[in-house]
Formats: structure tokens, C-alpha cells, sequence
């Protein structure tokens, strides 16, 4: 069984927020820094010799995992890398449409505010109530939205804000129908989710691999169909870009830059694997369901169905200073947790994950108590 001792998570924080960064458990960083030594022996073999290899291995292991195509997936530092590569490759004109929800993240909120100003599209929001009722409501309330204008729709699997899980694959499945677009942001999905890109089918599927698959930090991909291969542009053009260049090629080498995060992909992969992940994912739910029941029952506020997340919960809180009570959590009771405002309400997100246990639930609520009361 997993704990604290086989991360490096600092002993003197109530860590709970995994969601934002990951943590990288003791023997996948190791992997990591054996391959940064391998790197500064010899640069030039490493960067020049050995890294397409290197990386090609690398990419045939996780595509295996996402059940995609090897040639179909690149490595991109996060997820914001990848939607940023999609969006602004998009051949928009003014007046286009991109569709979107009022739970996505808020720097892919900017990101297509940014590509309407420069395209003269347009985004539409699609103004996600709470609480979330049914996935058939959700879906037909987004479709609404859709008009003979809308050339792609933009959204989380799971939402950043809200920690929702969207209906991603039967949205894609209805987006292609009607001829529209699916650039999906999975930031939080690899390792919180069973992730089959095939079964998914969206257009253009982003995600991270240091959130919750626990790989170290930067490393992220892309998956891309392969009619959109050549419509795609990289964001650093560089050696790969050649007349012959393929999508791999044209995205993999932007540069002199430390692959080392991408390559130990597969020993985090391995780490999940070696410690029955799906065993561990159920009971970090079965924790975050505990603690928005006990949290929502105390103050009499609506809670979500525990079908609508997995390890990361966004709990409603009475009304207060959101700014102070995240700052006084950890000031006072060493517990990292982000609180915010979201849909005109004060609310908290739990991420519960392999390292947490009940004490540290108890810990928040306890705190909570005391702040609020």
C-alpha cells in the first residue's frame, strides 16, 4: 500500500492539491534524474545520437497506454502547450464560431480570447449551470449553442474549476456527426481516468502526464487525427520542419531542451501499474466523496453525485473571503489547498491522492470548523 514515504512530499504539509502540479512518487524521480545525468555526460550523443530513439521508445509505451498511435501522439511540455498548438492553428475567419463552456480553465480561456482577437471569431460560452444535473442535459444544453458558424468545440474532460467529468466521448461522437471540430483539453484525465484515445475519438486530445499519472513536471502530450496532421502548426519551427517532415518531426525537436521529464513517461506508467492504480484511484474517491459529504452536510450546501469525479472535488462552502481562508489554511494550519470563487459561490478543491489519508480529511475538517464557525 502506497504512503507519504514513497513521495516527496514535504511531512509538515497536509498536501491537497495535487491537482495543480502532481507530485512525483520516490522511484520515478529517480529515473527522472538518472536520465538528466545521462543527458549532461554527454550532451552531444544524448540530444544528437540517441534522442530520436529515445524518444520514439518512449512514445510507442505511452501510446500503447492511450490506446492511440504512436504516430499520432508528440510530447508537449503540459496540456496548455497542446491546446495552444490546436487553437492557433485553427483556419479561423471573422465570424467563425468556437464553442466552449463556463467551467474551462483559465488559461485556455485566454488562449481563445486571444485567437478571436487576432481571427475576428467568435467564442460562445455555454453557460453550465450547478449543481450538473444529467450527462444527456449537459450535452443537449452545448448543442444548443451550436449554429452553422461553429467550426470547433473546446473543452475539458475534466474541468479545472469545478473538477467535473465532462461526457467527452459522446460529445466528440455528436461533434463529428454535425462536421464540427473536438480539441480536448485532458489535464486532469491521464491517471484519474481509464484514458482510450481511440474510444474517445476526439479530433485533437491534449493532456498531462505530471498531474495524476505522477510523471515529473513538463511532460504532457498531444494526440492529433491523422487528417489534421498537416493543417497543424508547431509552435517553434526548428530542424524538424522540412518539406518531407512528418507530425512527429515537425513537433519533436524545437531546440536544445531537457527531454528528460518526456522519457521517464513510462516508468511512472510502470510505477501505476506495479501498485494496482485502479485499487488506488477508488479509494482516493471514496475519501473525496467522504469529505464533501461530511463538509456540504455541515453547512447544508448541495453536493455533487459522486459519478461526476473521480479523485478531485470542487466542495461548495458558505460565504466567505475566499483569498484569506486559502491564505489562513496554510498559515495557520499548514494545509495547501486552492479556494476560490466559481459561479458566484466560495468553494474549495480537494485533490485526494495516493500519499493522503483519512487523518488529512480530518485535519481540513477540522480546520474548516474552526474558520468557519
Amino acid at each position: 500500500m502506497l504512503s507519504r514515504a514513497d513521495f516527496l512530499i514535504r511531512d509538515d504539509i497536509t498536501f491537497l492539491n495535487h491537482g495543480s502540479f502532481g507530485a512525483c512518487p520516490k522511484p520515478v524521480f529517480a529515473q527522472y534524474q538518472a536520465w538528466q545525468l545521462q543527458l549532461e555526460r554527454q550532451p552531444v550523443a544524448f540530444l544528437l545520437r540517441e534522442r530520436e530513439a529515445l524518444m520514439a521508445d518512449a512514445r510507442e509505451q505511452i501510446a500503447a497506454y492511450l490506446n492511440a498511435s504512436a504516430s499520432d501522439i508528440v510530447f508537449v511540455t503540459n496540456a496548455t502547450s497542446g491546446m495552444n498548438i490546436a487553437v492557433r492553428s485553427l483556419p479561423l475567419r471573422a465570424g467563425d464560431e468556437i464553442l466552449t463552456t463556463s467551467h474551462e480553465y483559465g488559461a485556455i480561456n485566454r488562449l481563445l480570447a486571444y485567437s478571436a482577437a487576432k481571427t475576428g471569431a467568435k467564442i460562445v460560452t455555454h453557460e453550465a449551470a450547478l449543481p450538473y444535473t444529467t450527462d444527456s442535459d449537459f450535452i443537449d444544453g452545448l448543442f444548443a449553442q451550436v449554429t452553422p458558424r461553429t467550426r470547433a468545440i473546446v473543452i475539458s474532460h475534466i474541468t479545472s474549476p469545478s473538477a467535473l467529468i465532462f461526457p467527452i466521448a459522446q460529445i466528440c461522437q455528436r461533434a463529428r456527426q454535425q462536421g464540427i471540430l473536438t480539441i480536448i483539453d485532458g489535464a486532469h484525465a491521464p491517471g484519474q481516468l481509464p484514458l482510450d484515445l481511440a474510444k474517445i475519438g476526439a479530433d485533437i486530445y491534449a493532456g498531462n502526464f505530471h498531474k495524476w499519472l505522477c510523471a515529473p513536471k513538463g511532460a504532457g502530450f498531444l494526440h492529433v487525427r491523422r487528417e489534421h496532421h498537416d493543417w497543424l502548426e508547431p509552435l517553434v519551427i526548428s530542424h524538424g520542419w522540412r518539406d518531407d517532415s512528418d507530425f512527429v518531426e515537425r513537433n519533436e525537436w524545437g531546440g536544445t531542451r531537457d527531454i528528460a521529464a518526456f522519457l521517464t513517461v513510462p516508468a511512472a506508467i510502470d510505477f501505476l501499474r506495479a501498485h494496482d492504480w485502479g485499487a488506488v484511484v477508488a479509494g482516493c474517491h471514496d475519501l473525496a466523496a467522504q469529505a464533501q459529504d461530511r463538509i456540504c452536510q455541515r453547512y447544508d450546501l448541495e453536493s455533487y453525485s459522486q459519478e461526476q469525479f473521480a479523485q478531485m472535488v470542487t466542495i461548495p462552502l458558505p460565504t466567505c473571503d475566499a483569498t484569506q481562508m486559502k491564505a489562513q489554511l496554510y498559515d495557520e494550519y499548514r494545509i495547501e489547498i486552492p479556494v476560490g470563487m466559481f459561479m458566484g459561490g466560495c468553494g474549495l478543491r480537494l485533490s485526494v491522492a495516493a500519499y493522503n489519508t483519512a487523518d488529512d480529511i480530518a485535519h481540513l475538517l477540522s480546520a474548516l470548523a474552526a474558520l468557519l464557525d
